[in-house]
């Protein structure tokens, strides 16, 4: 598998910081993968997002220090234009990213292809791609300002997978969704890997999701990689709980059920009928 996104050693310091807010950062983006990144509050989870997308430090400022390569290319050698199209980017609030100027889902996910000045007929085959990809087609029509938060999401990541970016990065994004937009979103990006053969970096703080979706799991920590690894180990390990992150459902019912003697496969089966 190809290395889409490479960090290697990579530091940053927001402009007038005391203190960096990465340090000495390294992890890889595979085509094809979902790599999950958890941590508590204030652990760099934003800043990495900032950094592996070439916002930081060319957008916002600041200084990176060791490498940030998308496609083999450094990020601090391209233009925002040309970062878009090689790295989408994707926040949790949806209705930061949508224009609130169309009146169609459709117009909505068009207008990144048609501002890099593309064919008509390309624009409309992007569109069509992005909207099957995350299967919105059925929003097509509808007015982008009334949406669910879990389709509000779908339409603004299809917006980002209209300039077909080789990679993704997510913040959080489903922490303002109902479960219902939760699963809605984790199953597009399963699907987007899946099919399409996009790295994907998902920060998220519902391991549940991760657990389901995420391939390998890096755990932040003031900053710098504290635990990584494959995602079902990564989530199993006793130490999350230390570093503030919760363990999936699953773990938490395994460990208590061990906790009190009781055959683990046994009781699985019994909660499943």
């Amino acid at each position: 598998m190809s290395i889409r996104l490479a960090l290697e050693g990579a530091g940053y310091r927001y402009a007038g910081a005391a203190e960096p807010a990465l340090r000495n950062v390294s992890l890889q983006l595979l085509a094809g993968r979902v790599l999950g990144v958890v941590g508590p509050n204030e652990s760099g989870k934003s800043t990495l997002c900032l950094v592996a997308a070439g916002l930081a430090p060319g957008v916002i400022g600041g200084r990176l220090d060791g490498s940030v390569r998308i496609d083999g290319q450094a990020t601090t050698t391209m233009r925002p234009h040309e970062m878009a199209q090689r790295c989408g980017l994707l926040f949790e609030n949806a209705a930061t990213q949508l224009s609130h100027m169309t009146r169609t889902v459709f117009e909505e996910v068009s207008l990144g292809p048609c501002n890099l000045g593309m064919p008509p007929a390309e624009v409309v085959a992007r569109v069509r791609w992005a909207l099957g990809v995350v299967g919105i087609e059925a929003l097509a029509g509808r007015d982008p300002t009334r949406l669910s938060g879990g389709q509000s999401q779908l339409v603004a990541l299809a917006s980002v997978l209209a300039l077909r970016p080789g990679c993704l990065i997510l913040d959080e994004p489903t922490s303002e969704l109902d479960p219902g937009g939760t699963r809605l979103v984790a199953l597009a990006l399963a699907r987007i890997a899946r099919e399409t053969g996009v790295a994907i970096m998902v920060v998220e703080h519902k391991t549940d999701v991760l657990a389901e979706i995420a391939d390998e799991i890096v755990v932040m920590d003031r900053g710098a990689v504290a635990v990584a690894g494959p995602a079902a180990t990564v989530l199993a390990d006793p130490r999350l709980a230390d570093l503030g992150v919760d363990a999936p459902a699953r773990v938490r019912l395994e460990r208590a059920v061990k906790a009190s003697r009781l055959d683990w496969s046994a009781a699985l089966a019994g909660a499943l009928e």
